[in-house]
């Protein structure tokens, strides 16, 4: 199952080689509440493997949307079991900026 969302890219980690198999790319993007400003979500993902690179053109202040799927996982170490979550990109697209308010009007001389 795939969801999507769009924000304003606020950071834009680098690629971490994990181990000689497996890296990979975090992003965080800050989701407008419609509600108070104040209380805006700012939203990790992640991308792995060859998808690293579809961070590559974006750049901190962009309106991007991501596509991405929830991504769950079990972790037993010690015989203590611990429970993760990822969100996990797989689309991200640039999109135009929202006009302003303003935008529409002309000036007047």
């Amino acid at each position: 199952m795939s969801f999507e969302i769009s924000g304003n890219l606020i950071v834009k980690e680098d690629v971490v080689e994990i181990n000689a198999s497996f890296k990979k790319r975090e992003f965080v993007i800050e989701v407008a509440n419609e509600r108070n400003a104040e209380w805006n979500d700012f939203i990790k993902f992640q991308v792995t493997q060859d998808r690293c690179s579809l961070v590559d053109p974006l750049q901190v202040g962009d309106q991007i949307k991501v596509t991405f799927n929830v991504r769950g996982r079990k972790w037993e170490k010690d015989g203590k079991v611990n429970y993760f979550s990822n969100l996990e990109a797989w689309r991200i697209e640039k999109e135009e900026a929202p006009l302003s308010p303003d935008a529409d009007r002309k000036s007047v001389v």
